[in-house]
């Protein structure tokens, strides 16, 4: 009887078992654990597997700048703007806030198309002829502009208009006979060697510059003196053709006790004038002017 039990314990239990594990899945949990799951749960678990392990989208990043998504996002004007820079920058040297266009070849005859923002100019030493009112029209921020030894014999009267900000003007060895209106904040103006005579000047084209403290108009042709701001500390009038001087040329004739405290160098050297005949015209100088005195 043992024996009969004995033989259905080891042939009918593990039958049994078989018959569980088919129709009920073993998956293991943790190390030593066993789950029982049915067929339900398991395809369900492979989903939530499978869907963790779905890579991420790739991104592709446009690197390409002459593809269409990129010129849209462009601003309007733009081609336009650097078509109109980038020649400039190509026969000069740009460098941030500054333009180099010297001994440019092939000949230079006109004022190039400045980049935005461009504070300092320097064309020296080309053929530019002519100065317009577009040339400096949509740069505002020139600081300095420098066109020494070029053929400029004609400026138009609102060629500096806009120029609020430009205090140094360098237009030396030209062939102007006529100045145009100038920048109220200009402190250096530098017009040696030209043609300038005194009817090229209108009377009171300095008196206005309130900020004017250099002016240089040697080697030209005025044959008398402009009136000149206060502010002036240097004036070189050298090589010209002035031929007399009044008590208001540098002071105030009516007031003895006036002294010009401003000015520190006049030159009028190179003039027609004996300067020891006009003693009160530089009275409330701190310095004699330079010149010939006998």
């Amino acid at each position: 009887m043992m024996d009969i039990r004995i033989f259905l314990f080891f042939v009918i239990v593990p039958w049994i078992f078989c018959e569980t594990a088919r129709t009920n899945k073993v998956v293991p949990r943790h190390k030593g654990v066993l789950k029982v799951v049915d067929d339900e749960d398991l395809i369900s678990e492979s989903r939530v597997v499978m869907e963790a392990k779905k890579p991420k989208k790739k991104v592709i990043l446009n690197t390409d700048y002459d593809s269409p998504a990129d010129t849209d996002d462009e601003s309007p004007g733009a081609d336009d703007k650097e078509e109109k820079e980038l020649p400039t920058c190509l026969m000069c040297v740009c460098l941030t806030g500054s333009v180099y266009c010297e001994e440019v070849s092939p000949d230079m005859t006109t004022v190039p198309p400045l980049p935005k923002e461009t504070a300092y100019l320097y064309a020296r030493f080309n053929k530019i002829t002519k100065i317009t009112n577009k040339d400096f029209a949509d740069v505002a921020t020139l600081r300095r502009i420098d066109l020494s030894g070029n053929l400029i014999s004609e400026i138009e009267d609102g060629a500096f208009s806009k120029l609020d900000q430009l205090e140094e003007l360098t237009l030396a060895e030209n062939k102007l006979v006529k100045l145009p209106m100038l920048p109220t904040k200009l402190v250096s103006l530098n017009v040696n060697h030209n043609l300038l005579k005194t009817k090229g000047v209108k009377a009171n084209i300095f008196k206005k510059l309130s900020k004017l403290s250099y002016l240089y108009l040697g080697d030209n042709g005025l044959e008398a003196v402009p009136p000149l701001p206060e502010s002036l500390r240097v004036v070189h009038l050298h090589n010209n053709n002035i031929t007399s001087l009044t008590d208001d040329t540098f002071c105030k004739g009516n007031n003895t006790h006036y002294i010009r405290y401003n000015m520190q160098e006049v030159r009028l050297d190179g003039n027609p004038i004996t300067l020891a005949q006009h003693p009160n015209s530089f009275i409330c100088l701190r310095a004699l002017p330079i010149g010939h005195y006998k």
